[in-house]
């Protein structure tokens, strides 16, 4: 090309023909699949030590004390010296600063929540009796940062000391590749609970068919394996000691397929509850805290599934009019579906003489990410001008610490601060710990408004 022309003038045909490869057929997708999973591996083997597996990194004095227990490092290190009993933690040289690992950390923590001072919140807000909160991240916009805000979340929670659980319904995987899952087939991700949940209404169903005297629908094979299968069974611990994971994996995108068919042969299955029900049924909401529940960026059957087990919804949105008006699109299908869902139920209720139903979240948020003040402070605001309360006032920054630690396949949380200068290691996670404090205000608001309510209804 030469000259100051735009480079579509001057294309000389057959110098473009040259350039092309031979047509794509199908087993090219293959070829190219097969060339992104070997970087893929690639990439996500940097973040592995060499037992192929993924190991969270140790926590200075100087973080703990700075970022998860609020102590003086003197009287950190006065309590240590006192108490030979509790982690002492490791030093890289003689006399060098000590490191801890994370579980040493969470003991640490619950010492100082025995011993401390009252008036310091060592240990997170927990209502006793209460089930854990269920976070769905979720917007059918890709790249608005998703993932990683319920990685980040999750993360951040685990380091306030909450018993984490995350639930991966993206057959991209993504979530299941920041945790170092390994999930071999649909078996091992939230398919055969939903699955279970078809089987437990069939099985119901049949006894009203053979009550009437008709035949029973059998149960194919698959149904059948389900009934087995708990929600415990498909925990997959990972290198967080307090996060662990229900994966995902590719073959998880055929439950949009057999969802709806389930649904053809069974009219009164309550498909939207599946997910509710079995990890209410297994008791995986009194074994944790928190359930982060990572959505495909798609309103489909596993996206609605995730929504209606939710408590707390979470809207990842960029500063950019695209993204905006997508995002209100698909707050306008959030209403569209689980209002004929009300009505559908509704419907068969009163006529049955029966309770309505109505889908309810704690809270609903929209929130930006990946945002660059320099640019979209304008857009921002606007959007918060047209959103109100709906939109968090918080805006996660893009910042390099982010950009570098996505390049090691890691959360920030996640990174060592002596990659990076100090000061820029703080105002890198700032912007996360900003997120996750506005998250809390919700969590712990909900969770008091429940604790209230219970204690009320028992009076």
């Amino acid at each position: 090309m030469t000259g100051t022309l735009p480079p579509y003038f001057r294309i000389n045909p057959d110098a473009a023909m040259a350039e092309l490869e031979g047509s794509v057929t199908t087993e090219g997708f293959a070829q190219i699949a097969a060339a992104a999973r070997s970087g893929r591996d690639d990439l996500a083997g940097r973040g592995l030590a060499e037992d192929g597996r993924r190991h969270l990194r140790l926590f200075s004095t100087w973080e703990i004390t700075r970022y998860l227990i609020p102590v003086a490092p003197a009287h950190f290190r006065r309590v240590l010296k006192q108490n030979p009993d509790l982690p002492q933690g490791t030093s890289e040289t003689a006399g060098g600063a000590k490191w801890f690992t994370l579980d040493e950390v969470l003991r640490l923590r619950a010492h100082f929540g025995r011993e401390g001072s009252k008036a310091k919140e060592y240990i997170p807000y927990r209502p006793e009796g209460l089930p854990a909160k269920m976070i769905a991240v979720a917007n059918f916009k890709g790249g608005v940062g998703k993932t990683s805000t319920a990685a980040h979340l999750a993360m951040s929670a685990a380091l306030d000391g909450y018993r984490v659980l995350v639930v991966d319904l993206d057959s991209q995987a993504s979530m299941t590749s920041v945790f170092g899952g390994r999930v071999e087939d649909e078996w091992q991700t939230v398919f055969p609970l939903l699955a279970r949940h078809y089987a437990k209404h069939l099985q119901s169903d049949n006894q009203r068919r053979l009550d009437r005297g008709d035949a029973p629908t059998p149960l194919d094979d698959t149904l059948t394996e389900s009934l087995g299968i708990t929600a415990q069974s498909l925990v997959q611990k990972t290198h967080w000691p307090n996060i662990d994971l229900i994966g995902a994996q590719l073959n998880l995108y055929w439950a949009e397929f057999q969802v709806p068919v389930w649904r053809m042969q069974g009219r009164g299955w309550k498909l939207w509850d599946a997910l509710t029900h079995t990890l209410e049924a297994d008791g995986i909401l009194d074994e944790y805290d928190l359930v982060f529940i990572d959505t495909p960026p798609a309103l489909g059957y596993l996206t609605i599934n995730g929504l209606a087990a939710a408590d707390i919804l979470l809207v990842p949105v960029g500063a950019s009019f695209l993204e905006f008006d997508s995002t209100g699109r698909f707050f306008d299908m959030l209403h569209t579906t689980f209002q004929s869902i009300e009505e559908g139920e509704n419907l068969a209720a009163r006529a049955l003489g029966r309770e309505e139903m109505a889908f309810q979240w704690d809270a609903v948020r929209a929130i930006v990410t990946r945002f660059d003040a320099g640019q979209q402070t304008e857009m921002a605001g606007l959007m918060q001008a047209y959103l109100g309360k709906t939109l968090s006032p918080h805006r996660q920054d893009f910042t390099a610490l982010i950009g570098q630690a996505g390049e090691h396949v890691q959360g920030i949380y996640e990174a060592d601060y002596r990659d990076f200068n100090r000061e820029t290691y703080a105002r890198g996670r700032e912007t996360f710990d900003a997120t996750y404090a506005a998250f809390k205000t919700l969590l712990l608001g909900a969770w008091r408004r429940d604790e209230i309510a219970q204690r009320d209804a028992a009076e």
